[in-house]
């Protein structure tokens, strides 16, 4: 009888410690965390100041010779020798075909047409309403326009107009720069740029696909 009720009390007693135990335990918080970091991930605030980086700066710059993803070096100079050499020299990477025609189109009529005209003219919507004033037509006597120029302006800017390099990708900005040369040579009435009319001679550069890579570290 003893040996029963000293079994009867043990099982009791386990009975109750695991009760207790069990209580203890929430799912969302387990007792035992092996790399508590992967349960909870530390929350950098922007530009805080951390041990874990050198000198405790707010942010890390990016390593010596990275470029972003996507980008591609350009290599003429935002001064006055560098848009004439980039008029002189700098060549279209694409061919001429109707998608990159019809596209720089429409890239164009959202950049660029309120300021310079939908016929590159210099009369957009903002010459018209006075809000800026003293934009040329492209078939100015006095300027010298080249696909490489265009691209060169888009790049950096050139006097009220700003660079267009952060809104666009090198390929749109050389299918607006076709688009420009065509604008141009109706104005002028000179034979246009088509895929079977193509005046465009096509450089050695990295292919437009690059936006797909990852950053590279130049060498």
């Amino acid at each position: 009888m003893n040996t029963n009720m000293k079994s009867i009390s043990n099982i009791i007693i386990v009975a109750i410690a695991s009760i207790l135990m069990v209580s203890c335990f929430d799912s969302k918080q387990p007792n035992y965390q092996y790399m508590p970091n992967m349960y909870k991930p530390v929350g950098y605030e922007t530009y805080g100041e951390y041990e874990i980086f050198p000198g405790n700066q707010e942010a890390m710059l990016p390593a010596e010779g990275s470029i972003p993803r996507g980008w591609q070096p350009y290599d003429y100079p935002n001064t006055t020798e560098g848009l004439n050499l980039a008029k002189a020299e700098l060549k279209s990477p694409i061919p001429v075909t109707e998608e990159s025609l019809l596209n720089g189109g429409k890239l164009y009529t959202i950049y660029c047409g309120v300021c310079h005209g939908g016929n590159g003219d210099g009369k957009g919507i903002l010459v018209q309403n006075e809000k800026i004033l003293g934009v040329p037509s492209y078939a100015d006597p006095g300027r010298t326009i080249t696909m490489g120029g265009v691209y060169h302006v888009q790049m950096y800017g050139l006097n009220s107009m700003g660079s267009y390099a952060s809104q666009t990708s090198e390929l749109e900005r050389w299918q607006i720069a076709q688009h420009v040369m065509n604008l141009k040579a109706k104005l002028e009435g000179t034979p246009l740029l088509t895929p079977e009319n193509s005046e465009v001679e096509e450089a050695p550069a990295p292919t437009m696909e690059a936006e797909a890579e990852t950053s590279v570290e130049q060498h």
